[in-house]
């Protein structure tokens, strides 16, 4: 039942300047699969091993339900990052290994379509999503995980 506590959260979707992002639904496998594939060797060098599995319907199946009872768990919050003009898909970016007490933090990850890459979408969507995080979900800190020669 978690997947309906993400679904009905008031403060979703994160609006951004020309985009927003939204936790992952099933009605997204398609465009997120074409878009992954189409993607696969702009993305692979920077990302783990991708799962012989990676692109099925039952993998996202798992992904998206794993995501929902994390977010519902507080401890990973994961989105989808779409254009507002035509809410393709463009990507996706979370924020994992959350902790809370005195940290109140977590870790940023992304990755964005190789179309979208390179024209300042992630920047703004990155944007968007630490305001929420800030704001609404009460971070006082986010590390981004990035490698020096991406």
């Amino acid at each position: 039942m978690a997947i309906f506590s993400v679904i009905g959260r008031r403060d979703l979707p994160i609006r951004g300047d020309g985009l927003y992002l939204r936790a992952s639904e099933m009605r997204d496998y398609l465009e997120w699969a074409e878009l992954r594939e189409k993607s696969r060797s702009f993305l692979t060098p920077w990302e783990p091993l991708w799962p012989i599995d990676d692109l099925t319907r039952a993998s996202f199946r798992y992904r998206v339900r794993r995501h929902a009872e994390e977010m519902a768990r507080d401890e990973a919050y994961s989105f989808f990052i779409f254009r507002e003009e035509d809410d393709a898909l463009m990507g996706g970016l979370s924020f994992g290994h959350v902790r809370r007490g005195v940290s109140q933090a977590a870790t940023l990850g992304y990755w964005m379509g190789e179309p979208y890459a390179g024209k300042g979408h992630m920047t703004r969507a990155a944007r968007a999503a630490c305001a929420y995080a800030f704001e609404k979900r009460g971070f006082h800190r986010i590390e981004a995980a990035c490698l020096p020669t991406n």
